[in-house]
């Protein structure tokens, strides 16, 4: 699926450093703003051990994970919504992207600019929420405008949508995001084609500095206030803190060692890049089902809800067009049969049809 995750943040954050460390590709990351101007993307495998297990159960020739596809989007500066810094362009981009991973500097360090001049991370995030509100704000002014000759036609559904529109107004004018609006599923339904900035899922990163004065640890008054910007907007948002430093230097190591080297270079055994692939992929509001064999062990990814026929498509749109029946097992429950035939006589496998909705860990195999 083509589902995106935007790395968004002030200039200089680390946000092409998390890329690197993410995709392990080269794209610039150096020690001044603007450093990128187009956006960067890269395809990153999502761990799961559960997909590990089902590849070493079937001995397959192949291993194919599921994928995150993450976006390095130029840093944002305050007055981007009105084009400086390049923002209109870095803002449609932003739009594009299906979930906002936005990048917050929490450690002190001379050596390492800052485009403020100050660490601050509760002013970094509200400048950048700032910014994508007052896009929002001209994006929903701009539909008021087009929907008018409408009104003026007395057409029912163009008053609806205004009434809308006026409510998300309100909401965006009082520097709240969209999704923060307590609003029904049908009336979020007819802005989805807006494509707002402020109704996307947000996933915080913390780029903290190992040895350095971190204000995480440190816990001064700018970490409650910090909190408090992220609970102002995002209150459910997942938080996630990393060396981005010490991920980019140990980003081409096996799997296996790199809690190891973490420890070593006095960072946190298992806190890291993984964790943010992760929490990325879960905000994507997917569920993952897997097919294994001899020949190959895959996860694939499918919206949350998503029907047997439609988890088919994926692999091939005969197992949609085609579809007749699924076999379906918990992938947990097939490692602990040690074989599908024993998992068959035991009646785990069930065989379900066109309107069985596909679970997180089912391993499915598609009868056409």
């Amino acid at each position: 699926m083509s589902l995106s995750i935007g790395i968004v943040g002030l200039p200089n954050v680390g946000k092409s450093s998390l890329f690197n460390a993410l995709t392990e590709q080269s794209v610039p990351a150096e020690n001044y703003p603007f450093c990128t101007i187009e956006p960067s993307i890269g395809v990153v495998a999502v761990p799961d051990i559960r997909l590990d297990r089902l590849n070493e159960f079937s001995r397959s020739d192949k291993k194919v994970p599921a994928v995150a596809r993450f976006v390095d989007i130029a840093g944002l500066i305050k007055g981007a919504s009105e084009g400086e810094g390049l923002g209109n362009s870095f803002l449609s981009n932003v739009r594009e992207v299906d979930v906002i991973l936005h990048l917050v500097r929490t450690f002190e360090d001379d050596d390492v600019i800052h485009v403020s001049g100050v660490i601050d991370p509760r002013q970094d995030i509200e400048t950048i929420n700032l910014e994508l509100i007052m896009s929002d704000l001209q994006t929903v002014e701009r539909r008021k405008i087009k929907i008018e000759k409408e009104l003026k036609a007395n057409s029912k559904s163009a008053r609806e949508e205004m009434e809308v529109l006026d409510a998300l107004k309100n909401v965006l004018e009082k520097g709240k995001f969209a999704s923060s609006d307590d609003m029904s599923e049908k009336e979020r339904d007819m802005f989805k084609h807006l494509n707002l900035l402020t109704a996307k899922p947000v996933l915080y990163v913390f780029n903290k500095k190992t040895g350095s004065h971190n204000i995480t640890e440190i816990k001064d008054e700018r970490f409650p206030s910090l909190i408090s910007a992220i609970e102002y907007n995002t209150p459910n948002a997942p938080i996630i803190e990393v060396d981005i430093g010490v991920e980019l230097e140990i980003a081409g190591v096996h799997d296996d060692e790199r809690s190891g080297f973490r420890r070593e270079m006095g960072g946190e055994e298992n806190a890291g890049i993984e964790d943010v692939i992760r929490s990325g992929y879960e905000l994507l509001n997917l569920v993952t089902f897997f097919t294994t064999g001899e020949k190959e062990t895959r996860a694939w990814d499918v919206r949350s809800g998503s029907t047997a026929p439609e988890a088919g498509r994926v692999i091939h749109s005969d197992f949609h067009d085609k579809f007749i029946k699924a076999d379906v097992i918990e992938w947990h429950k097939l490692i602990e049969c040690g074989s599908k035939s024993s998992a068959r006589e035991r009646g785990y496998i069930r065989t379900e049809g066109k309107q069985y909705v596909v679970k997180d860990g089912d391993v499915m195999e598609f009868k056409i």
